[in-house]
């Protein structure tokens, strides 16, 4: 045996592929209801069907996660998550996975005791932002995907959480969450689960000349991720839960891929070659890949000729469909029904409970009038066959003993109505140690944090990515704040360089923040935890943190500075606003996605908004140079060319080994100012990243009403997403 603590979590699109994942040996599943699932096109279940499986899945000793796992806007929150949980919550729902910060405070104020699962999408890639969410009360994480074994291991024993990891299916070439690409082209959010996959499509990759290097292909495409000849490393790492992705394939695949994960689980043996090719068979995208279990990236996880996921052996799928669909396990009874003269109808029953096998579940009913026969007298055999007509019920009887006197009738209506009062009454007595209630609901709060608005002083912040960049923004007098990125300063001078740029930002009595990386794992980590103490010694002005890592990194080490919370912290909702208040956040950034009615609904003092940028649709662990040109760790900037000749700017940050793909154009919002100042708005922020130093000036002077006019989008400032 290899590990009977793993558990085997799988997708659910529809109640039929649940009932055959759970044949195939899943012992959790996880599903989308009506709303708020990342899987916003798949079929998901209603209310009604919901509720039907929760119980159909704890009478069999397994588990039900439902996916919350999209960001929400006030309204949602507020007025509808409440009433929309609040039936499962009762019925005994397991967890809940969440991508909202606020969503996550939320919950612990209103369903206190319903466990959450912090979902993929919250990017969690380290021990850090493990512990930070552990803290607020997660149960368990879904580690980010393009996280090795070693760092999974690390997680664990750092933060001793219960980890969930993906171990087949589907990889978004961007981290999960990250991800604003089918966004800003289409306004189908990702993190609205409406992405519409724009990972999938050909792209030709130019050098920093826009020069062609590679023409067109999928190069972001990903091949589906099979990690089944890592099971014994994983189980090392301490992970828990072993997730496979698919809540929209069909369900022979699903109950096809449980099967052959179950197998491996319960027997520790090699994978035979067989079995790989059947996992194949079952459905691929261009092959398989496990690099990240091993490495950061790898241009063999690429599917570059093409994208098309495929199933190449009906037969097979045909065996499993036949196998495990529509097939429903019944759970094994010991009943003893007593017919007796003068006596009502007794029935006895009893079955293990199936979360403690040693414990005995035990019911009776009684009813109905025992006649003598006028005629012919009920006979034995005939009491046990129709005693015995389970089909179509959660349960059979394994053993049944009837006690008949002589001379007897019942009629068989009667007996029938027994034998569903008895069984009715096991599964009242199997679930109901499940089944909540809520006394009294929590007093209803938008999140908001008090503060006085009157001294409130407008301020234009300069965010820069070059040494350049930040040269010219010094100079701009209009600014106030200067956040420079970690990636301006070498790391091997890193303390005396951001010294001396500390000094000269105070010299132009500017206020400085340094902008940490939008990915930090453990190598970064360490070497933050190693700069520790002369940072502390550094007058640094604040920092700007952008996933959990960084929040609990800079609060325990720097609890004395301003924090500045970024765009990809999402703050949709003023629950999310007010929990990362409390975690020690001292301004936080309108997300990118929200339109103006929305940022107008939302609180926002102490929010600053990005009036000017190329905004990031995707922050990737897979580097578009290495896997076209090869890697020399130098960063630089190509360019995506999309069907229609778009150019999309991608820069690698070879420092912390990340890329960022930014919009092909920049986003302006310098003439809406006057109006998101009336939505008490009072920091404004340019973000300068693939700006040349003459670019730079160029947009501080349109931002002065002068100046070159450009190219411009102003995102979703207007539109919005669904």
């Amino acid at each position: 045996m290899m590990n009977k603590n793993f558990e085997l979590l799988a997708p659910a699109g529809s109640f039929e592929i649940l009932k055959a994942v759970i044949e195939a040996g899943a012992d959790a599943v996880y599903v989308g209801g009506s709303k708020y699932g990342a899987r916003a096109y798949a079929n998901n279940f209603t209310e009604e069907e919901l509720l039907e499986a929760i119980d159909y899945v704890h009478l069999r000793g397994k588990k039900l996660f439902l996916t919350v796992n999209t960001l929400f806007k006030n309204s949602e929150l507020s007025e509808e998550l409440y009433e929309y949980l609040l039936p499962y919550y009762e019925r005994g729902l397991d967890a809940v996975i969440v991508q909202d910060f606020g969503v996550l405070a939320y919950l612990k104020g209103h369903f206190k005791d319903l466990p959450v699962h912090a979902s993929t999408q919250m990017t969690v890639t380290g021990a850090e932002g493990a512990k930070l969410l552990k803290d607020l009360g997660v149960e368990r994480i879904v580690l980010a995907r393009e996280l090795s074994i070693a760092e999974m291991k690390r997680i664990q024993e750092e933060a001793d959480v219960e980890l969930e990891v993906f171990v087949h299916g589907a990889l978004c070439y961007s981290f999960s969450g990250q991800c604003l690409f089918s966004s800003i082209l289409g306004g189908r959010s990702g993190n609205r689960g409406r992405c519409a996959q724009p990972c999938r499509l050909p792209y030709t990759v130019c050098d920093e000349n826009k020069k062609v290097c590679k023409k067109e292909s999928y190069v972001l495409s990903l091949k589906d991720l099979c990690g089944i000849e890592y099971l014994s490393q994983l189980h090392d790492a301490g992970v828990y839960s072993l997730k496979i992705e698919g809540r929209m394939k069909q369900a022979s695949y699903a109950a096809g891929v449980v099967s052959y994960y179950r197998k491996y689980i319960d027997f520790a043996q090699q994978v035979t070659k067989e079995d790989m090719q059947r996992l194949y068979e079952l459905g691929n995208r261009c092959g398989f890949t496990s690099k990240y279990f091993t490495d950061r990236n790898d241009k063999s996880m690429i599917t570059f000729d093409k994208p098309s996921y495929e199933k190449s052996n009906d037969a097979l799928h045909q065996e499993i469909a036949e196998k495990y669909i529509g097939k429903q396990s019944q759970i094994p009874v010991t009943g003893t029904v007593m017919i007796q003269k003068g006596q009502p109808l007794k029935f006895y029953a009893s079955c293990n409970d199936r979360d403690n096998t040693a414990s005995v579940i035990c019911v009776s009913v009684s009813g109905g009038e025992v006649f003598e026969a006028k005629n012919k007298p009920l006979e034995l055999k005939d009491v046990w066959e129709r005693m015995n007509k389970t089909g179509g019920t959660n349960f059979y009887f394994a053993g049944l003993e009837v006690h008949l006197d002589e001379g007897v009738f019942v009629p068989n209506g009667v007996l029938n109505q027994l034998r569903r009062d008895v069984l009715d009454a096991l599964e009242t007595k199997l679930l109901e140690k499940y089944f909540r209630t809520v006394d009294n609901r929590a007093e209803e709060s938008s999140g908001k944090i008090a503060k006085n608005e009157e001294n409130a002083q407008y301020e234009i912040i300069c965010s820069c990515e070059t040494i350049t960049q930040l040269h010219r923004c010094l100079e701009y007098g209009k600014s106030s704040t200067i956040y420079a990125d970690s990636q301006i300063f070498n790391k091997k001078n890193f303390i005396d360089e951001l010294k001396n740029c500390i000094e000269k930002a105070h010299n132009y009595h500017k206020r400085i923040y340094l902008r940490l990386p939008a990915i930090f794992r453990a190598h970064t980590a360490e070497f933050y935890k190693e700069n520790a103490g002369e940072l502390k010694h550094l007058p640094l002005d604040g920092f700007v943190v952008r996933n959990y890592e960084e929040i609990y990194f800079v609060s325990t080490y720097f609890p004395q500075y301003r924090i500045t919370a970024d765009y990809n912290l999402y703050t949709y909702n003023d629950f999310a606003k007010a929990a990362y208040e409390r975690c020690g956040i001292t301004y936080t950034t309108i997300p990118l996605e929200l339109n103006w009615k929305e940022i107008k609904e939302r609180y926002n003092f102490n929010s600053e908004i990005v009036v000017y940028g190329y905004y990031p649709l995707m922050t990737t662990a897979n580097c578009v140079h290495k896997s076209t040109a090869g890697c020399d760790t130098k960063s630089r900037i190509s360019y995506l060319k999309d069907r229609y000749g778009v150019l999309f700017p991608v820069k690698n940050f070879c420092g912390e080994c990340y890329n960022v793909i930014y919009n092909s154009v920049p986003a302006m919002l310098f003439q809406e100012m006057k109006n998101m100042k009336e939505m008490g708005i009072y920091r404004f922020r340019l973000d300068f990243t693939i700006e040349n130093g003459e670019e730079v000036s160029n947009i501080l002077d349109l931002f002065e009403g002068k100046g070159r006019k450009t190219d411009y989008t102003k995102g979703h400032y207007r539109r919005g997403v669904e």
